[in-house]
């Protein structure tokens, strides 16, 4: 039984080993920016913005690793023991929502993330003409993209736009508003305007609508026969003109 014992304890000590490597990094702390947490980081679109990651409760070196979503960042190598800096040039409105982390090489489940809020304000500008035959429908579609989400309201000449029903339809997202009017008549004649307005600021786009005269539509029967009228006049003019010359 003494051998037995003996001969389980060299078995036994590397799972003690594993044990006390997993205390020892489930004990270490990170922190980016100074949150110890995940976090969201509110900023305008900017030339730059700093984000430093640093371990705390370390006696010895640690790797750090960062990522942009699901993909590793490259860092420099002495960029990464214990405190490890990366910078985001520019920050975009592309880059709202965007999430940067800070992991433990030895042990990834140790880590802190922050999430970008790219703040912004509406941009929509400009205007557009639009020509529309009479009977037809047609969409006008404007840029709604913002943050903080804006709120869209449709104009005529100025006026608020009253939303028929199944004469107007309205279709609206974070990003997109469009309005489609169905079979347009003369009296839609006139400038719609788009207004998205934020606590940031507004945008707006000018529509100038021209409702033209319906275009007659012809039988495609009578198009045809037309057509056969025609090549049977131009054959028998050829074969009249062919007799003429064979009996001179």
């Amino acid at each position: 039984m003494a051998q037995r014992s003996s001969l389980a304890v060299p078995y036994e000590v590397p799972v003690l080993a594993v044990c006390f490597l997993a205390c020892i990094a489930t004990g270490l702390e990170l922190s980016v920016n100074n949150h110890a947490a995940d976090f969201y980081l509110s900023t305008p679109p900017v030339p730059s913005v700093s984000l430093s990651c640093l371990v705390g409760n370390s006696s010895q070196a640690e790797e750090l690793l960062w990522y942009r979503g699901d993909g590793k960042v490259d860092l420099k190598d002495g960029n990464k023991v214990n405190v490890s800096n990366i910078c985001v040039s520019p920050v975009t409105e592309s880059d709202n929502r965007v999430t940067f982390t800070c992991r433990l090489a030895r042990d990834k489940s140790v880590n802190v993330s922050v999430i970008l809020d790219v703040q912004f304000p509406p941009g929509l500008t400009g205007e557009e003409s639009l020509q529309i035959e009479e009977g037809k429908d047609v969409t006008l579609s404007c840029n709604a993209k913002s943050n903080p989400q804006a709120l869209t309201t449709w104009y005529k000449n100025n006026t608020t736009l009253t939303l028929e029903q199944n004469r107007y339809q309205l279709y609206q997202t974070s990003e997109v508003s469009q309005l489609t009017i169905q079979k347009v008549q003369k009296s839609d004649n006139g400038t719609y305007t788009c207004v998205v307005k934020s606590s940031l600021g507004e945008g707006r786009k000018d529509f100038h609508l021209i409702v033209e005269d319906k275009k007659p539509v012809f039988p495609k029967e009578a198009v045809i026969a037309a057509v056969v009228v025609v090549t049977l006049t131009v054959l028998f003019g050829i074969v009249a003109r062919k007799d003429k010359i064979f009996k001179v």
